[in-house]
């Protein structure tokens, strides 16, 4: 008997009983491996190549439900989306998100971000006067780098007030290779 076969039955299985809260799969990107987990309600958790994927499952069987899942079909869109974004062909997402791993101004910090259109950033301090409060500029900077799902919702967007790129999570050659491909910063190397 074919063992991934079997596997995918117990996938589907697992999914069609309602066993199944989170499911997982990891995709190429052009910066490395990136780890996607979404719940019924949405993409949860996308894993950047330098986080660890092994803590990130822990983090989200702690936090979510201890029922996670590797099931690759599960995030087909989710992958195909981000593929398209890396071709430089979708500048939008179009995907459910489950905002449930943040909350109180952390959360409308990223309701803000997500609202940054392609091609385009804001400042640190213009994501916590939309968030509430125009005077906690650091907790605007913790909440992008406690992101639980960038990329789709854009932390890399946010730079400094004079324009300065600020921290990443994915750190940043990954935030300056993201802000080029947006068309937000040249391709030539400085010089």
């Amino acid at each position: 008997m074919n063992i991934n076969a079997s596997l995918e039955r117990v996938r589907e299985r697992a999914a069609a009983e309602g066993l199944l809260d989170v499911a997982y799969a990891s995709t190429d990107s052009p910066f490395g491996p990136l780890l996607l987990a979404k719940t019924p309600m949405g993409l949860v958790r996308l894993g950047l190549p330098n986080q660890d994927a092994d803590e990130l499952l822990v983090e989200l069987a702690a936090k979510i439900s201890p029922r996670v899942l590797e099931a690759p079909a599960a995030l087909d869109e989710e992958r195909r989306e981000l593929d398209l974004y890396f071709d430089r062909k979708l500048d939008s997402f179009d995907l459910p998100l489950d905002w449930s791993l943040s909350d109180g101004f952390r959360l409308r910090v990223l309701h803000q971000i997500a609202t940054i259109p392609y091609g385009e950033t804001r400042t640190y301090t213009e994501m916590a006067r939309g968030a509430g409060n125009e005077r906690a500029v650091r907790a605007a900077g913790t909440a992008c780098g406690r992101n639980p799902i960038p990329l789709v919702v854009p932390c890399h967007r946010v730079l400094r007030s004079g324009g300065a790129l600020g921290g990443y999570g994915g750190g940043l050659p990954m935030k300056r290779g993201l802000l080029t491909l947006e068309g937000v910063l040249d391709e030539s190397p400085p010089g």
